[in-house]
C-alpha cells in the first residue's frame, strides 16, 4: 500500500511517499519515512483527522505531522479582517 508522509512549515513542506505493507502503522511510516522529525511535533493526523502512532494505515493514506498554532485561528482571522478594512 502507498501512503505520504508530510511536514509543513509556514511556507514549505517536506512529503515522502512510502510503499509499506499491509498491517503498517503511522509509527511504521514514520520510521521508514528518513524525516528528521524536530521536536516541535505534537499530534499526527490522516487525512486532517488527529490520530496516534498506533493507527493502522490504508492505501492512500497521509500523514500530517502537526506543529503547535503560532496564534489562535479566530483571532487570526480577526487581524487579517482589520488588516482588509484599514486599507484604502
Amino acid at each position: 500500500m502507498k501512503v505520504e508522509v508530510v511536514l509543513a512549515w509556514p511556507r514549505r513542506f517536506k512529503a515522502v511517499l512510502l510503499d509499506l505493507p499491509e498491517g503498517a502503522t503511522v509509527a511504521d511510516a514514520l520510521a521508514r519515512s528518513g524525516l528528521s522529525l524536530p521536536d516541535g511535533i505534537v499530534a499526527y493526523a490522516i487525512h486532517g483527522l488527529r490520530c496516534d502512532t498506533a493507527q493502522l494505515l490504508h492505501d492512500g493514506d497521509r500523514i500530517e505531522l502537526l506543529r503547535p498554532l503560532v496564534a489562535d485561528p479566530k483571532d487570526a482571522r480577526r487581524w487579517r479582517a482589520a488588516d482588509r478594512k484599514a486599507r484604502p
